[in-house]
């Protein structure tokens, strides 16, 4: 497998740095800079003041002591004041000016973190069960996997367009945490070790599961499906209409799922032999020793005796800044330690033992979800996303203290999912219920959806049951959460009784 080395891209960032001086100085209208940060993970930011976001590539999730300690630096030194663990396991520094943009893109190379391809038509980061190689209930550790095709994906970067973003992810279990049947290109973990491969799926409009291209994939082939996708796209994708260029438009470009098939097939046969699929794994042997046990909501135990993970979702994706720097400081005192980012934006505090866990508990307690509720997933919004229609995580903070406000107790609402336009960043479809910006009556309003499942076999596109205000979201939590509590059943036992019964509440606010 070639390996492009991460220091090369430095030359590359030449191109970056030039355009965000002229766009920082008033000589490049946003569109036009948009074009060319997006290759580079940076994005303007919407107002008046220019500023810009960077997204820090995380490889399957994996956020290591070092390039936290990296990321804390610079929050630090450039006195960030906001962060976000994103949907695509990655990390976003906002409201940056032209110096940490520029200087944080390059240093990062040092760490090993690569921002280029973190936006634009090109392949994103690779996705992975965020608890893989510790989930007692996983097949195998697909890690070591989905860090290797992360890396070879790169390779397209500067190779031939593709229409659009090419999004890969790796699944350890039916759990499917990564959506792997609903990406361009997912490999989903069998009890035998193997992969079983799907292609063209997606979430947003025109939703779809891939399409089974593989089944009982042996591990040292999986590069071959990563190139023939990348052929694939590049010779079914829409190029003339960005609207429909998503891969998942190529099974109806192609006839249905029995053609599209048939044509990856074909592809795969193509492109034998075309490059160097042979590649080296190394996993991580856990050897460190647990010292007693923890019975917290927070902790998780994980497949080695004795060791814990510990689950933090700050609201909306967005860690304290001082919270985040304590965390990284604490992380390099403590062996084996680190990070593991997850869709729903929640970062798992994994390889502890029951003393480090508890210390990681109350050092968050202030900075993580204190319900099922507050577990919600947020995309960063309009009020800073060029995308955004509405703003996500101020929905999300009204609609928290509504519910905290009005003394809902846990469990009797579900973990919302709420997305600023139909991109879908936060995956709204594939939950019990979700959230997408719209309009109604002029006014600023949300779609609601319901009954969306993402587990592999189980995976089904939520209801759009209707539109609501977005002065009456909350309003419409707090009522359904009294119903669900009065009835002294958790959210999923009511829903599952009541199969109507969140529209029929929701009904009088259509």
């Amino acid at each position: 497998m070639n390996v492009i080395p991460v220091d090369s891209w430095k030359e590359d960032m030449q191109v970056f740095q030039e355009a965000a001086k002229k766009y920082y100085a008033g000589e490049l209208k946003r569109a036009e800079y948009k074009g060319i940060s997006g290759k580079f993970g940076s994005y303007a930011q919407k107002g008046d003041e220019p500023k810009s976001m960077l997204r820090l590539r995380m490889p399957a999730g994996r956020l290591t002591r070092e390039k936290m300690a990296f990321i804390a630096e610079s929050v630090r030194k450039y006195a960030i004041d906001k962060i976000k663990f994103t949907t695509c396991q990655t990390v976003q520094l906002h409201n940056l000016g032209l110096e940490p943009v520029c200087r944080i893109m390059e240093d990062a190379l040092k760490v090993g973190i690569v921002t280029v391809g973190g936006g634009g038509d090109f392949p994103r980061n690779t996705t992975c069960s965020p608890l893989s190689g510790i989930d007692a209930d996983e097949y195998f550790n697909v890690m070591p996997y989905a860090e290797a095709v992360g890396q070879y994906a790169m390779q397209f970067i500067n190779a031939e367009k593709m229409p659009r973003k090419y999004k890969i992810g790796f699944s350890s279990s039916p759990k499917n945490q990564s959506h792997a049947t609903m990406r361009d290109l997912g490999f989903v973990a069998r009890p035998d070790g193997k992969f079983d491969v799907y292609s063209a799926g997606g979430i947003g409009p025109n939703p779809k599961v891939g399409v089974k291209v593989g089944e009982a994939v042996e591990p040292q082939d999986i590069l071959k499906y990563v190139r023939a996708m990348w052929v694939m796209f590049r010779a079914y994708g829409n190029y003339e209409n960005r609207a429909r260029a998503r891969s998942r438009y190529m099974q109806e470009t192609l006839g249905g799922p029995e053609k599209y098939y048939e044509a990856f097939q074909a592809k795969l046969a193509e492109v034998e032999g075309t490059d160097d699929f042979a590649f080296e794994i190394k996993e991580a042997v856990i050897t460190k020793a647990g010292d007693g046990t923890i019975e917290n909501r927070r902790a998780i135990a994980q497949k080695q005796p004795g060791l814990y993970s510990v689950v933090w979702h700050p609201l909306g994706g967005c860690p304290s800044p001082e919270v985040f720097c304590q965390v990284s400081d604490a992380l390099q005192e403590i062996e084996g330690a680190e990070i593991r980012l997850a869709l729903d934006e929640t970062a798992y505090i994994v390889n502890l033992t029951a003393g480090e866990a508890q210390k990681f508990i109350d050092l968050t307690a202030g900075d993580s979800a204190a319900s099922l509720f507050e577990m919600a997933s947020a995309c960063i919004g309009g009020s800073i996303c060029q995308q955004g229609v509405r703003d996500s995580q101020a929905l999300l903070r009204s609609c928290a203290e509504a519910v905290q406000k009005a003394g809902i107790p846990d469990g009797a609402l579900p973990a919302i999912h709420i997305s600023g336009c139909p991109g879908s960043c936060a995956t709204p479809q594939v939950v019990p219920m979700g959230f997408r910006g719209a309009v109604k009556d002029r006014q600023s309003a949300w779609l609601l959806y319901l009954n969306g499942c993402d587990a592999q076999g189980q995976e089904v596109f939520g209801k759009e049951a209707g539109v609501i205000l977005e002065t009456e979201v909350p309003d419409f939590l707090v009522e359904l959460g009294k119903k669900v509590a009065e009835s002294g059943m958790s959210f999923a036992e009511w829903s599952k009784a009541n199969a109507d019964g969140v529209e029929k509440v929701a009904a009088k606010y259509f």
